[in-house]
């Protein structure tokens, strides 16, 4: 099968910055019809070109998609503007620390409001369109549509101060699998990737403000290596394509092997 998305539409969120810009654009590329969602407008519409290119592949839409309401309008945006959605790309996350022994701590609800509900959401929400869509198109064997989630392997790995985070994240995998299995009649495929050290401006302003950083990664790392947005990109548009048409339920990691390591150095057992 092809691994092309040439033609096909993507609802694309957290799309004004980091890995969810960059996978929009990558799409976009690729020949996909693309709508960027984010809560940042300015910068969603300098990236679009003022309202968006009305004739052509890129449309934005502004929004907070913790609101229910908002779910819908970006869908109904969607399909105003291209007829049609074949995939949504869940890539809109939230990191904050956490601080295990304060009760007042919030932190971990916030990130699971804005890391789990957000994408479930707004999968359940595009899953009741591409399954209406193909009941019209009436092509029974065909793929109706494919959901990709971004996330972390802080959903393994994680350190105290990331607690909520790698809450939300191993909460957003889950949701991954029993979606993937509540959708694949309808002949919808679900799956995510769970990405290491990514070089995105976050990263890059911790590199510049901690010594040693880019060593530690690397020594961590079995490539040895900082992995480029566009490496993250690929994995979700294969995913996305119908080159993964027997693939659901799945956790792609992109981290260059850095989850395979035992923080032990020497081998005890």
């Amino acid at each position: 099968m092809s691994l092309s998305i040439q033609g096909k539409t993507a609802i694309v969120t957290g799309a004004a910055n980091g890995v969810g810009l960059a996978i929009a654009r990558y799409f976009v590329e690729r020949g996909a019809n693309v709508m960027f969602a984010d809560r940042d407008e300015a910068k969603l519409a300098d990236e679009c070109g003022g309202n968006g290119d009305s004739a052509g592949q890129k449309r934005f839409f502004a929004g907070d998609l913790r609101e229910k309401l908002t779910v819908a309008n970006l869908l109904s945006a969607t399909i105003d503007a291209f007829d049609r959605v074949d995939i949504l790309v869940n890539a809109s996350r939230q990191l904050m620390t956490t601080d295990p022994l304060d009760t007042a701590d919030t932190s971990v609800e916030t990130m699971l409001d804005q890391n789990l509900f957000t994408a479930l959401r707004l999968s359940q929400a595009v899953a009741r369109r591409m399954i209406a869509q193909a009941q019209e198109d009436g092509r029974e064997d065909a793929p109706a549509g494919s959901i990709v989630n971004i996330s972390s392997i802080a959903s393994r790995r994680t350190h105290p101060e990331l607690l909520g985070y790698s809450i939300s994240s191993a909460a957003l995998e889950q949701a991954t699998r029993s979606l993937a299995v509540a959708l694949a009649p309808h002949r919808i495929r679900v799956n995510a990737v769970a990405f290491g050290s990514l070089m995105s401006a976050s990263l890059q302003d911790s590199l510049t403000e901690t010594d040693g950083l880019r060593k530690a990664i690397r020594a961590c790392t079995p490539l040895g290596r900082i992995a480029s947005a566009k490496e993250v990109c690929g994995a979700v548009q294969f995913l996305a394509s119908d080159g993964a048409g027997f693939v659901t339920g799945e956790v792609l990691t992109i981290d260059g092997g850095r989850t395979l390591l035992d923080s032990v150095s020497v081998a005890a057992h």
